[in-house]
C-alpha cells in the first residue's frame, strides 16, 4: 500500500487550521464583555480570527489641541514586528530619547500648543534657553520636534509623531492603572 504524504500533510494542515480557529473563537467568546460597545466586540472577534503569528493589534484614535488636531487608525498590526522592536534595540532608543523628565515636559507643553525657546523656559521651569535646547536637540534629531513654519522661532511636534506620543501615554496608563496590575514602579536608582 502506498502513502500519499501530501495528502497526509494537507490533512493535517487543515486539522491544524480548525484548532488553531477553535481556540481563537474561544478567545473571542471569554472577551465578549471586555466592553459594552458592539462595535467594538465585532472589531475584536475579526481581529481574533484574522491575526497571525503572535497576533496584531488595532488602533484608532484623534488628539485637538487649540487649532490643530491628528486623526489615525491603524488596522492589524502584526505584533511579530513590535516584538521585533525590542530585538532590533529601536524600543529602547526611542525610550532613551524621550525617557526623560525634562524632554517629557517639552512633549508636554508643545502637545499643547507651539511654543518658542523663551515660552519653555517659563512653562517648564528652566532658568536658560540653552537647558530648552539641550533637550530639544535629540527630540529635533529624531524628528519628534520641528521648528514651525507658521511662526518662525517656534517649535511644535511633528503631526506625524502626535499619535505615537500619544499612544506610548496610553499604554503607561495601562500599566499604571490598578485594574490591571498592582506592580510597583518605585525603583531605588
Amino acid at each position: 500500500m502506498d502513502r500519499d504524504f501530501g495528502k497526509e500533510i494537507d490533512a493535517l494542515r487543515e486539522q491544524l487550521d480548525a484548532l488553531t480557529k477553535q481556540k481563537r473563537i474561544r478567545y473571542v467568546d471569554s472577551l465578549k464583555n471586555m466592553d459594552p460597545d458592539e462595535r467594538l466586540t465585532g472589531m475584536m472577534e475579526e481581529l481574533c480570527n484574522t491575526a497571525e503569528g503572535t497576533g496584531a493589534v488595532t488602533y484608532f484614535g484623534v488628539f485637538a489641541s487649540g487649532d490643530r488636531q491628528s486623526n489615525w487608525m491603524r488596522n492589524q498590526v502584526n505584533t511579530d514586528g513590535l516584538l521585533q522592536l525590542i530585538e532590533s534595540n529601536a524600543a529602547a532608543r526611542v525610550l532613551a530619547c524621550i525617557g526623560n523628565n525634562d524632554r517629557l515636559n517639552l512633549l508636554l507643553a508643545l502637545l499643547r500648543s507651539p511654543r518658542t525657546a523663551a515660552q519653555l523656559v517659563k512653562q517648564c521651569g528652566y532658568n536658560t534657553t540653552g537647558q530648552v535646547y539641550h533637550h530639544l536637540k535629540p527630540l529635533l534629531a529624531a524628528d519628534l520636534v520641528k521648528e514651525d513654519e507658521n511662526t518662525r522661532g517656534s517649535y511644535v511636534i511633528q503631526p506625524h509623531r502626535v499619535q505615537g506620543i500619544i499612544m506610548l501615554l496610553a499604554g503607561v496608563s495601562d500599566m499604571l492603572d490598578p485594574k490591571y496590575t498592582q506592580g510597583s514602579w518605585e525603583t531605588a536608582e
